[in-house]
């Protein structure tokens, strides 16, 4: 699902909201898991999963067209850990 299907798929279910208004709602969602973790905070969304961040240390790496050696800097990426209800219901057995 890409974000506009996720906007209409909102607007559809919630017809006293126009799409304008839900397409305002999903961009302040994602913007306050963004600033949260942008401040070194944790997003957790009980059933969902959880955000949070992880250092990566410095490093040498390589250009994959020359293979020539490039410094990569220290940085924070973004972590998602799932929570339980997820993990069950994408491991449901006797599903393929």
């Amino acid at each position: 699902m890409i974000r506009s299907e996720l906007i209409q798929k909102l607007a559809d279910e919630n017809p006293g909201l126009n799409l304008a208004e839900v397409e305002k709602i999903v961009d302040l969602f994602f913007r306050e898991i963004v600033d949260r973790l942008a401040s070194g905070g944790r997003v957790e969304l009980r059933g969902f999963g959880a955000f949070t961040t992880r250092a990566r240390d410095a490093r040498t790496g390589r250009n994959p067209r020359t293979g020539e050696q490039v410094p990569v800097s220290a940085k924070r990426v973004p972590y998602f850990k799932p929570g339980k209800e997820m993990r069950e219901r994408l491991n449901v057995k006797g599903e393929s």
